[in-house]
């Protein structure tokens, strides 16, 4: 499933390609995602060109003059700039037809991604609007946490999972940044001390900046035709590793199911 780094590295590679240049029409071919692409989206988007691309935790923000196009890639979507000429290939839903000869393209296998249309702030958009805030901005905090946490008997893994504590910490990056942080996935995020999440902060910064960087350098060309998203690859320290030593002391690491998804962790370096 694309997370903040994959999202973020998509950003990353189309902002070159697509800003500046002007919509010329759209071809909506499956209106049948998540939510429906709206209709009277080629109407609307006719004419606009793409000032920014922006991100907001997992949402790209296609900026225009006149509005917003907001995308959520789901499980399976990925975006990719080829030649319009270029036939369509399966699951290609929605084609954004650009002035250089170029097209934006949405191809989503299992449809649970989204395309919408927004003439509003993105940001008061209500899929929007209640999250929390970036892992990288000022406002998260270990004083941020201490509060929120505050009488919370949730364990912290889902805790910190949770996209209105912080945006983008997905599974993997859960596991890797308590790990780091020296602080078992199990406990009761309100007995997390202040120090520990001192530490967790700064390890979920270093867990989504490496994922980040890996992904800048080893996703594919998203002007070539081939155009799957390469994903990063992170050297993972117990995420998947259940059974085997751990990196810091020897130890086996530990699998669990936590908030119905699978922890892992090790239990002499994490308490």
């Amino acid at each position: 499933m694309p997370e903040l780094p994959e999202v973020e590295t998509t950003r990353r590679g189309l902002e070159p390609l697509i800003v500046g240049r002007t919509i010329r029409s759209v071809r909506v071919h499956n209106r049948s995602l998540r939510w429906p692409v709206p209709y009277g989206l080629g109407k609307a988007l006719a004419g606009e060109a793409f000032r920014a691309v922006e991100r907001r935790s997992k949402y790209l923000l296609l900026r225009c003059a006149g509005g917003t196009l907001i995308v959520h890639l789901g499980m399976t979507g990925h975006l990719r700039v080829v030649p319009a000429t270029e036939p369509c290939k399966k699951h290609d839903h929605v084609e954004l037809l650009l002035d250089d000869g170029r097209a934006l393209r949405y191809n989503d296998s299992r449809r649970f991604g989204a395309i919408l249309w927004t003439k509003e702030n993105p940001l008061a958009h209500p899929l929007l609007l209640n999250l929390g805030p970036e892992p990288f901005a000022e406002a998260f905090t270990a004083g941020y946490l201490v509060e929120r946490a505050r009488g919370r008997v949730v364990a912290v893994k889902p805790f910190l999972m949770d996209a209105k504590t912080v945006v983008g910490v997905g599974n993997i990056y859960a596991s890797e940044a308590l790990f780091r942080a020296g602080i078992d996935p199990r406990r009761a995020a309100g007995k997390v001390s202040p120090g520990a999440f001192r530490r967790l902060v700064k390890s979920v910064r270093e867990v989504l900046a490496e994922a980040i960087e890996a992904g800048g350098t080893t996703i594919r060309d998203f002007a070539n035709s081939d155009g799957e998203p390469g994903y990063f690859r992170i050297s993972l320290r117990v995420y998947g590793r259940g059974g085997e030593a751990c990196v810091a002391c020897g130890d086996p690491i530990r699998q669990i199911r936590l908030g119905q998804r699978s922890t892992y962790f090790c239990p002499k370096c994490q308490k």
